[in-house]
């Protein structure tokens, strides 16, 4: 049984939804108080800095998707029917109202993030591109997905391609767009053999 969110969690959800929305430099601990009813003092006990709300932000952000990525590795056995799972989680994510996924609107940022949170973004990308790896290897190898190139290079290629789809899809407020894009793009990447 899960009681109620702590602070704690509750000042990391609107967080979240905020940088999601506008970005990191553009959110400040006014704008998450005033959206939860506390004073900023309450978020500085739990965060005494902006550096330390956004490392705790995307470290709690990659251990979800991790936790995620994971499950769906123990429990699909189809590596084709994972990448389609790992496409439509993602699809939640990219909203009409601009908001994507915290690590690609955080990276959109990188050149003026403290090297903390650059640290954890970095871990949360080569975790997604290490698990789109293994995926695409195994469907290569028990003949349902094929490419050209290698599993690695596929998988770069496939993770830029939905992070930039993010991207288009919030410029031209079509989350839609982030759907049609990436399914094609699996479909042209990996010619799967069980469409």
């Amino acid at each position: 049984m899960t009681g109620a969110p702590t602070t704690r969690d509750r000042i990391l959800d609107v967080a979240q939804q905020l940088v999601q929305q506008r970005g990191f430099s553009s959110v400040a601990y006014r704008d998450i108080s005033t959206a939860l009813g506390i004073r900023n003092a309450s978020i500085h006990h739990h965060f005494p800095s902006k550096t330390d709300l956004g490392t705790a932000l995307v470290q709690r952000y990659r251990r979800q998707i991790e936790t995620q990525l994971t499950h769906l590795s123990d429990t699909e056995p189809s590596p084709l029917q994972r990448l389609r799972a790992y496409l439509t989680g993602y699809q939640g994510v990219v909203h009409e109202d601009g908001r994507i996924c915290l690590c690609t609107q955080l990276t959109s940022e990188d050149c003026i993030l403290p090297a903390a949170i650059q640290q954890e973004l970095d871990a949360f990308f080569t975790f997604s591109e290490e698990w789109l790896t293994r995926a695409l290897a195994e469907g290569q190898q028990q003949g349902e997905l094929q490419f050209s190139g290698s599993a690695t290079d596929t998988a770069q290629v496939l993770l830029a391609t939905v992070e930039g789809a993010m991207l288009m899809a919030r410029a031209t407020r079509s989350p839609h767009r982030f759907q049609h894009v990436t399914q094609h793009a699996l479909t042209a990447l990996c010619l799967p053999r069980s469409l």
